[in-house]
């Protein structure tokens, strides 16, 4: 009963962790979609001749796409498979004591 508790536990705190990078990334990318193109007018706005809102849009939009791949990308196989191997490693030695 208490290992299936635990599973529970684990999962949910796995789910919680995975909800928290999911709003964080989409949270930064609503900013990034009203914030920029508020640049863009405000800049034009003001000066016309010297466009200096690809400035914010390129470092942010760097950011963002960094993001984006820690929160959906590549190393996140690699990160579940870790887990899984050290879990797996935690039990056996666990079971040989």
């Amino acid at each position: 009963m208490e290992t299936i508790i635990r599973k529970e536990d684990l999962a949910y705190r796995k789910a919680s962790k995975r909800v928290k990078e999911l709003k964080g990334f989409y949270g930064n990318l609503t900013s990034y979609c009203l914030v920029i193109p508020f640049l863009v007018v405000l800049n034009l706005l003001t000066s016309p001749n010297h466009l200096w809102f690809f400035w914010p849009m390129l470092g942010w939009g760097l950011g963002l796409a960094a993001h984006a791949v820690n929160t959906f990308g590549i190393g996140k196989n690699w990160e579940e498979k870790k887990i899984r191997e050290l879990m797996e490693e935690e039990r056996k030695n666990t079971k040989t004591l």
